[in-house]
């Protein structure tokens, strides 16, 4: 308990799956957390839940107009930000990704939320945090990042410029004397609701969840606290002489 206690935390991609049990987490652990998503369809339910005094704010993270209203409004009720999780992401799976037939529209779609959002979210964070004690910047990469996708380029290239951005902003930010860390989290197959249209229904999702564990060495889908307990640890000062690197979290899939 108190690991993050009176730390102010923005986490975007809040109302559901790893952005939501990440604000969970970071509440439980003392925070007060601003809870940001562009479903804003159970945004009461959530800022209940999630208790501590946090507050909801309906998000686009691609519009810059968006993130000043969200980092005002941080700024204004709470006078200060000392945790960022850019969680909010999509995997533009309805639509062709392969390196031949991939339209242009697809690729800036991704690219906007997964890449774009998250370079947003630092630009207009980092000035809020350095006025305070600092703070820790933790960006949602994945899995894909670290293995080719050949059906999914425009996903896979996304997350991949997230992990080397988070390395650039770490280097950045302690060059500058500003005490704000930044790492990244590559989470491997984690079950939520984003993965609901590839898995499908029924048989055919008992059979292509099966394939996907069979593929992870503990044999084990991840789950959303899974991840949400890595933010904690990466958002508190237990890992303050961290920073530039990323954490794997995939049962061991990058072992094999």
């Amino acid at each position: 308990m108190n690991r993050v206690k009176n730390k102010v935390a923005i986490i975007t991609g809040a109302a559901s799956g790893i952005g939501r049990a990440t604000a969970v987490k970071l509440a439980s652990e003392g925070a007060v957390v601003v809870i940001t998503d562009v479903d804003d369809r159970n945004a009461d339910g959530i800022s209940k839940e999630i208790g501590n005094g946090s507050i909801f704010i309906k998000h686009d993270v691609t519009q810059p107009s968006q993130w000043e209203a969200v980092i005002d409004l941080t700024s204004d009720r709470f006078g200060k930000l000392d945790i960022l999780v850019n969680c909010a992401g999509i995997t533009g799976i309805n639509a062709i990704q392969d390196p031949e037939n991939t339209s242009l529209d697809t690729w800036r779609a991704v690219m906007g939320v997964n890449l774009e959002g998250v370079f947003l979210g630092c630009k207009c964070a980092i000035p809020l945090m350095k006025q305070g004690d600092g703070g820790s910047i933790v960006n949602i990469s994945s899995y894909a990042a670290a293995i080719a996708t050949p059906m999914a380029i425009a996903y896979g290239a996304s997350k991949a410029s997230v992990r080397q951005f988070s390395q650039s902003v770490a280097l950045y930010c302690a060059q500058q004397g500003y005490k704000i860390r930044c790492n990244s989290i590559l989470p491997g197959a984690i079950l939520t609701p984003m993965w609901d249209e590839f898995l499908g229904k029924g048989r055919e999702r008992e059979k292509r969840s099966q394939e996907i564990t069979d593929d992870i060495p503990l044999g084990v889908w991840g789950e959303p606290d899974d991840i949400a307990y890595a933010v904690v640890y990466l958002a508190s000062d237990e890992s303050k002489f961290v920073t530039g690197t990323e954490l794997i979290i995939d049962g061991g899939q990058s072992a094999q």
